[in-house]
C-alpha cells in the first residue's frame, strides 16, 4: 500500500500544481469505512491556494482521475476525493513487488536521503551496561530502522559516557590497586571495583580527591601516560559492550562520545557570551531560562570545568555543521527530560533555528520494589 500511496501522490501533484509530492502524500487518508474508498484526499488546505471552495476542487480532481486505470472508481464526496483501487492490478503488482524486493518490500524513498541522526544506547565507560541502556539500544535501533526504511540517510550514534572527573579517580585507583590481567579478564566489574574502592579510601584520605583532580587535568591536557590509560579503559569497556550489541544484532556508525567534544567547549562558551546569555552565579556560570519557564542551567562550574549539558550543546552544533541533519534524535530515559528541555532551549536562544529539529524520545524507567534500576 505504501508504494500505491506514493503513486497516487505523484498523480495528484500533476493536477494540483505547487504542492510537493511529500506534502500530498502526508494529506492522503485511509478511510475507516471501506465504502468510502481505499484512499481519501481532503481538499480543505487547497482552498486558499486555488481560490475555490473545497468541494469544487474535489470535483475537479475527481473528474481528472476518473478514467485512470489505477482506479475502478473515483468519487467526490463534499470536500473529499475518494479513490477505489483496481484490485486485480493492485494484487498482481503488489505480489510481484514482494517477490522482487523481499525484505525491502514496503520501503520508500520519501526521506530523499535527508540526514537523520539517531543517538542511542550510550553506556558509561567502566560501568555496567544496565537495563536502561538495553531499552535505549532497542528503541533507538527500531527508530533507526524505520527512518532507514523510509529512505533517510540515517547515522547511528553511540554517545559514550567517556569523559569527566571520574576518569581522574579511575586512573588514581588503577595506579594504587590495579592489575592489568584482572582488567583484561573482566573489564567492567574490575574497573567498577577500583572505582568503589577509591571512594571508600577517599573518605579516610581526602588528599585522594586532589590527586584525582590533578590527574584529570593532566588527561585534559593530553598527558601521554594518563591518555594511554584512559584509552585502554575505553577500549576494554567497548569490547564488553560489543558482546551485547552482537547478541542483539546491532551496529553503530559512530562511537563519538563526550570526550570527542572536549576541545569544542570554548566555542560554546564564547557563543553564549556573544549572545549575553552567560550569567555568573556564586562563582559558577549559568543560563537563565525563566523566559522558557525552565530552571537555570549550570554551564560551567566555579573551577571552570564544563558539564554534560555543555558537551551536549557542542555535540548538537558539531552534528549540524558536520552532517547538516534533517532530524537529530535522542533516545534517552524520561528522567533526563529537564536536561533536554534546557539545552535545546539554550541552542534556540543562541540563535540556531535548527534547535526545533533536535528531538528527545523519552522512555519510562524500570523500577523494582527497592527502587529504580541503575548502576
Amino acid at each position: 500500500m505504501i508504494q500505491y500511496k506514493e503513486k497516487i501522490a505523484v498523480l495528484l501533484a500533476e493536477i494540483v500544481e505547487g504542492l510537493p509530492v511529500e506534502e500530498i502524500e502526508s494529506m492522503l487518508e485511509i478511510p475507516t469505512d471501506e465504502k468510502m474508498g481505499d484512499y481519501a484526499f481532503p481538499c480543505f488546505r487547497l482552498a486558499k491556494q486555488l481560490r475555490k471552495a473545497p468541494p469544487a476542487i474535489a470535483k475537479d480532481i475527481a473528474a481528472k482521475l476518473a478514467e485512470h486505470p489505477m482506479f475502478t472508481k473515483v468519487e467526490q464526496v463534499n470536500a473529499y476525493v475518494n479513490l477505489f483501487l483496481e484490485r486485480e492490478a493492485f494484487l498482481t503488482t503488489t505480489l510481484a513487488e514482494v517477490v522482487d524486493r523481499k525484505e525491502r518490500f514496503g520501503s520508500s524513498d520519501i526521506g530523499n536521503d535527508r540526514k537523520v541522526i539517531v543517538e542511542y544506547s550510550s553506556p558509561n565507560i567502566a560501568k555496567p551496561f544496565h537495563i536502561g541502556h538495553i531499552r535505549s539500544t532497542v528503541i533507538g535501533n527500531a527508530i533507526y530502522k524505520l527512518y532507514d526504511f523510509l529512505g533517510y540517510d540515517t547515522v547511528r550514534v553511540n554517545h559514550l559516557g567517556d569523559y569527566g572527573t571520574q576518569f581522574g579517580k579511575m586512573i588514581v585507583a588503577y595506579r594504587r590497586w590495579g592489575n592489568r590481567e584482572d582488567v583484561e579478564r573482566s573489564p567492567i566489574q574490575t574497573l567498577l571495583g577500583y572505582y568503589v574502592k577509591y571512594h571508600e579510601a577517599s573518605e579516610a584520605d581526602p588528599t585522594l580527591e586532589d590527586e584525582a583532580r590533578a590527574t584529570f587535568t593532566k588527561l585534559e591536557n593530553g598527558a601521554e601516560e594518563e591518555y594511554a590509560l584512559w584509552q585502554w579503559f575505553r577500549d576494554e569497556s567497548l569490547k564488553e559492550f560489543e558482546k551485547v550489541y552482537q547478541m542483539l544484532g546491532i551496529e553503530f556508525d559512530s562511537y563519538a562520545g563526550e570526550s570527542f567534544y572536549s576541545d569544542k567547549m570554548d566555542t560554546v562558551i564564547e557563543r553564549l557570551k556573544e549572545r549575553s546569555l552567560l550569567e555568573e552565579s556564586e562563582g559558577a556560570h549559568i543560563v537563565d531560562l525563566s523566559s522558557k519557564d525552565l530552571s537555570p542551567a549550570l554551564i560551567m562550574k566555579k573551577d571552570g570545568s564544563t558539564l554534560y549539558i555543555t558537551r551536549d550543546i557542542a555535540a548538537a552544533i558539531y552534528r549540524k555543521e558536520h552532517y547538516d541533519f534533517y532530524r537529530n534524535i535522542y533516545v534517552v530515559a524520561s528522567q533526563q527530560n529537564l536536561h533536554f528541555q534546557q539545552w535545546i532551549a539554550i541552542v534556540e536562544m543562541m540563535g540556531y533555528d535548527w534547535a526545533k529539529d533536535c528531538i528527545h524520545v523519552p522512555f519510562g524507567l524500570v523500577s523494582l520494589e527497592d527502587g529504580t534500576m541503575s548502576t
